[in-house]
């Protein structure tokens, strides 16, 4: 771990909090991911400052949407190495990133929401985007 587990926690919180269920080895990424049906957003956390300025609030934001993912599940990069990268092996097409946010419908990624998109902008611009792609295809 690069951090102190005690520093992390409340960012881990930040997400548990808002009803993500953390994923912390490759087993839990596994389960979760193979066993979800309907919508899903995987988001990548991570302690760096947009992830606390701008993706968790982004993300708490867009959840108060009408249309939301059916499943919420969170890694966190630097802390839980091996959970974050097999969970990005499920995220094909993109480059690893974190923060990151990737929204899935039956196994699939329909929407990727990168670092270069969150870092630089709000989290209003966060949440805007996270909605958008709900719209699409969350029922």
């Amino acid at each position: 771990m690069l951090y102190d587990p005690t520093m992390v926690q409340p960012m881990r919180d930040e997400m548990t909090s808002i009803g993500f269920t953390e994923l912390r080895n490759p087993e839990q990424v596994d389960e979760a991911m193979k066993n979800a049906t309907g919508t899903s957003l995987l988001v990548v956390n991570s302690v760096c400052g947009c992830a606390a300025g701008q993706a968790r609030p982004g993300v708490a934001l867009a959840l108060t949407n009408k249309n939301v993912p059916k499943n919420l599940f969170t890694v966190f990069a630097g802390q839980d190495v091996e959970a974050t990268a097999h969970a990005r092996s499920y995220v094909h097409g993109y480059p690893p990133s974190s923060p990151s946010m990737a929204l899935f419908k039956d196994g699939e990624v329909v929407a990727m929401v990168e670092r270069h998109q969150i870092e630089d902008h709000g989290a209003d611009q966060v949440a805007a985007t996270l909605i958008s792609a709900f719209e699409a295809h969350c029922d």
